[in-house]
């Protein structure tokens, strides 16, 4: 894929996140895409990817993905981001703490033919846990 493809598949992704739309989102991956994820694990295929998506703005309805610097480099991408949300909702056994999060992260994503074959979602998810009061740290001296 050259830049301007990559670039468009990005751009479709980030409508589907502005929607908070599962369905757009995994429709960027291929059938049998790979997703690594803090919260998830590894997921395996479209319709699972699909899934944590859903359980993603189901945990935090008001998530919001905000893109920052985008790097292209031959059939890979790294998009910075930056998300905002509330912890809304039920997260493997966690109620909702109703607290806000902020954090940053990278998205790296290889694709083939046309779609994202692989994703790693890197960001800090103990940054985020502290933050809506999962877990409690001490602040450094």
């Amino acid at each position: 894929m050259n830049r301007e493809q990559i670039v468009s598949v990005v751009n479709a992704m980030q409508r589907a996140w502005n929607s908070r739309d599962s369905q757009g989102l995994a429709a960027a991956h291929t059938d049998d895409g790979v997703v690594y994820s803090p919260i998830f694990g590894e997921i395996h295929g479209r319709a699972a990817i699909e899934q944590t998506y859903r359980d993603l703005f189901a945990a935090f309805a008001d998530w919001t993905f905000e893109p920052l610097e985008l790097i292209v480099d031959g059939h890979r991408a790294a998009q910075l981001f930056t998300v905002t949300a509330t912890h809304t909702s039920d997260l493997f056994g966690v109620p909702a703490t109703h607290r806000r999060f902020k954090i940053q992260g990278v998205l790296i994503l290889e694709f083939r033919d046309g779609k994202v074959s692989v994703e790693r979602r890197l960001y800090d998810f103990t940054a985020l846990l502290i933050q809506v009061g999962v877990i409690k740290a001490k602040p450094a001296n």
